[in-house]
């Protein structure tokens, strides 16, 4: 992808992608699913995700799975709303985009 992706629209993808799931998700996972969208390394989400978790956006907490921890990862109500606000930025933000990319373009 030639456009950077900023601090805060990994927070938005990142966090849209574990509001999919209710009881949460584990971070292997999270990582899949955000490379649908946009290439990320692991040492770059893991970074985030314990962002989102100290600014109290997600909750934490492991499962055992094949003798071992997995930490599960699940978005709280203030990262709803963090979400929420996101997705209206971002509509704003995108139409706006789509709107000047659309200018003068030829039939």
């Amino acid at each position: 992808m030639v456009f950077n992706t900023g601090a805060a629209l990994l927070d938005a993808i990142v966090l849209a992608v574990v509001c999919k799931e209710e009881e949460g998700t584990y971070g292997y996972k999270i990582t899949q699913d955000v490379r649908q969208a946009i290439e990320v390394s692991e040492s770059t989400l893991y970074p985030v995700l314990r962002r989102l978790q100290k600014d109290d956006c997600l909750e934490v907490y492991d499962v055992e799975c094949g003798g071992r921890n997995r930490r599960y990862y699940k978005i709280t109500e203030h990262g709803m709303d963090q979400l929420d606000m996101y997705r209206a930025e971002w509509k704003s933000y995108s139409s706006k985009i789509t709107m000047l990319f659309s200018e003068g373009e030829s039939a």
